[in-house]
C-alpha cells in the first residue's frame, strides 16, 4: 500500500513540508488508543536471534534509523513501534540554528536518491533534552552531535563537548558527526589531527562519569583507502568504540537524473541507492583491514533486504535505513529482520 499510494501522493509535494506532515501525522495516530500496539504488532519482530550485543548495549535487533530523520528528537518513541532496534537522533548542535536557505531538500526520483543540504538544521541541544526527558524507553537512542554554523575553528571542540557533556544523561551512545558535506570547515573536521584531539578531550569528560557512554565516529563514503587506512590507526590509538560508515556523499557519478537537474539543484549530500556502493566498500575495507577489530554501523543506500545483507557481509555489525524508509516505507525494516533470521545471520 505505502508504495502503491501513499508514497506517489507524498512525493507531489515538497519534501521537507512532506517530512514535516509525516511527522504530525505518526504523532496524531499515536495518540489514538491501540493504534501504537497495531503498529507494533504489524511492524515489529521479537526474535532472540536478532539480539546484538555491542560496545555494552543490548540491541533487540540490528536495524536502525540513522541520524537526520528525528533531528529534534521529537518523534522517536512513535517511531520505536516501526520496529526499530535502535534510532539516532540529531545532528544535535548547542544552539538552535535554521540551517541553509530553502529549497534545500531534493529527491532524485529515478536514481531513489536524495541530495540535501540542511546545514544541521535543528532547535539546538536545550529543545533536544527537554524531549528526550519524555522517553519511554522502548528502544535504544543515539545522540549524534556537530557544531555550530558560526563557531570558529578554534571553538569546534567546546562545541562537541557541550552537546557530550549536557546529553549524557539523556542517550545510550553517542556518534561525532565530522563528515558531513553541508557545514563550514569540512577540511578540518576530517583532518587525522584533529580528529584525535577532539575523540581524547571527548573520551576525558567520558571517564568522569559513573557510567561512560558509547562514542563512534561517522565517516564519509568518499575516503580513499590511504584516508580510511588512517581512520583505523586512529581507532586503534584512540579505543574509540566504533564506526559508522557511512555519511553523506558529494559525488555525482553514474547519476540518472540530468546534468541540467544536478546543476539546478546544487550542492549538498547524495543519500540512498545511488552510494550504495561506495559504503559498502567502505565497510569491507575497514573489516578487513582492521581484522575486524571494532564495531561498524553500516548505512547508505540499504533499500532492501539484500543491501543490508550485502552490508552485514561485508563487516557490519549494525545497519541504518533513512532514504530507502522513505523509498520503501516501514515495512522495511521487518523485512530486514526477516532476511537476517532466514540466513541465520548472529
Amino acid at each position: 500500500m505505502y508504495k502503491a499510494i501513499v508514497r506517489p501522493l507524498f512525493f507531489l509535494f515538497d519534501p521537507e513540508k512532506i517530512h514535516h506532515f509525516t511527522f504530525s501525522l505518526i504523532k496524531f495516530l499515536s495518540k489514538i488508543p491501540f493504534v501504537s500496539s497495531l503498529f507494533r504488532s504489524i511492524y515489529t519482530i521479537q526474535d532472540k536471534k536478532l539480539e546484538r550485543n555491542l560496545f555494552g548495549l543490548q540491541f533487540k535487533n540490528p536495524v536502525g534509523l540513522a541520524a537526520g530523520f528525528d533531528k529534534n528528537a521529537v518523534l522517536y518513541n512513535e517511531l520505536a513501534d516501526f520496529g526499530f532496534g535502535f534510532i539516532e537522533i540529531g545532528t544535535v548542535t548547542p544552539k538552535a540554528q535554521a540551517g541553509n536557505p530553502k529549497k534545500r531538500l531534493f529527491r532524485l526520483k529515478d536514481d531513489q536518491g536524495i541530495i540535501n543540504r540542511m546545514g544541521f538544521n535543528n532547535e539546538g541541544l536545550k529543545a533536544a533534552i527537554q524531549q528526550l526527558k519524555k522517553n519511554k524507553y522502548k528502544v535504544i537512542i543515539g545522540g549524534n552531535i556537530g557544531k555550530n554554523t558560526q563557531t570558529l575553528p578554534e571553538n569546534y571542540t567546546a562545541d562537541y563537548l557541550t552537546c557530550f557533556t549536557e546529553l549524557h544523561p539523556f542517550v545510550d551512545y553517542f556518534v561525532l558527526n565530522v563528515s558531513c558535506p553541508n557545514v563550514s570547515s569540512h577540511a578540518k573536521l576530517e583532518d587525522v589531527d584533529y580528529l584525535k584531539e577532539l575523540i581524547t578531550e571527548v573520551q576525558k569528560i567520558n571517564n568522569t562519569k559513573e557510567k561512560q557512554k558509547p562514542i563512534l565516529l561517522k565517516i564519509a563514503p568518499d575516503l580513499n583507502d590511504i584516508q580510511l587506512s588512517e581512520i583505523i590507526q586512529l581507532i586503534a590509538e584512540t579505543k574509540i568504540d566504533g564506526v559508522i560508515a557511512s555519511n553523506t556523499s558529494v559525488s555525482r557519478e553514474n547519476l540518472k537524473a540530468s546534468k541540467e537537474r544536478l546543476q539546478e539543484i546544487g550542492n549538498g549530500g547524495l543519500s540512498g541507492k545511488p552510494i550504495k556502493d561506495k559504503s559498502t566498500r567502505v565497510i569491507k575495507y575497514l573489516a578487513e583491514n582492521s581484522n575486524k577489530a571494532f564495531p561498524i554501523i553500516g548505512v547508505g543506500g540499504v533499500h532492501s533486504e539484500q543491501d543490508a545483507l550485502e552490508k552485514i557481509n561485508a563487516g557490519a555489525d549494525l545497519v541504518q535505513v533513512y532514504t530507502g524508509f522513505i523509498y520503501e516505507g516501514p515495512s522495511l525494516v521487518k523485512r530486514i529482520n526477516k532476511a537476517i533470521l532466514k540466513h541465520n545471520l548472529e
